[in-house]
């Protein structure tokens, strides 16, 4: 089974990045950065999404990311499937902080569960399709809409949306172009997709 060893992110100016991971989630080893002046504008077609254990963990890690230089784009809240907010880094990259619990069990922690890594595509079905001949595992599917693929010793996983549905969650509007800045490092790389994301070879 092919897993996700890490996502690189393509920024302007690698040591601010690195400054503002650091203090707003932690920098780790499946997070890595790259100097790129590639071309992008509006959505970039996907969001990262960190999983956490309850509601005040999400507002730790929002709250320091929104010290560090982040911009709200969806204030924390309660949802019918927990709680969680959005932001954007200062590099572009969008992220989602969530929980699916409803109330906090002990003191806030900046422990991270689980990452997601959320790519907006035209077609989900035809994507689901792709993935799965690379060596993804599906491990929950709903039609067009949703597909997520991992497996249990993936540092990340992988989920499918149509691109306009992912870019409402994000809370902004689905137009971008130009580079994803973002490269996907797994052992079922290198490839490219057909919605332009790159894919490389992960050497650990």
């Amino acid at each position: 089974m092919a897993t996700i060893e890490f996502v690189t992110l393509e920024v302007a100016d690698v040591e601010a990045a690195k400054r503002f991971y650091s203090t707003a989630f932690g920098l780790d080893s499946w997070l890595r950065l790259r100097a790129s002046e590639a071309p992008t504008t509006g959505f970039r077609g996907f969001t990262m999404s960190l999983i956490v254990s309850q509601p005040a963990t999400v507002n730790g890690l929002i709250g320091a990311a929104l010290d560090a230089g982040a911009t709200a784009l969806k204030p924390a809240a309660k949802s019918l499937w927990g709680y969680g907010g959005v932001v954007q880094a200062p590099d572009g990259t969008i992220w989602t902080v969530a929980t699916s619990a409803k109330k906090d069990t002990g003191p806030a922690t900046r422990r991270i569960d689980e990452v997601v890594l959320q790519l907006g595509v035209a077609d989900v079905a035809a994507s689901k399709r792709f993935y799965v001949g690379r060596g993804l595992t599906v491990t929950r599917s709903f039609g067009r809409r949703y597909v997520e693929l991992a497996d249990p010793s993936s540092p990340v996983k992988l989920t499918l949306y149509k691109r306009r549905a992912l870019a409402k969650v994000a809370g902004v509007a689905s137009d971008g172009t130009g580079s994803h800045r973002l490269v996907i490092g797994s052992d079922a790389g290198p490839f490219t997709d057909p919605d332009g994301f790159v894919w490389e070879a992960a050497s650990l």
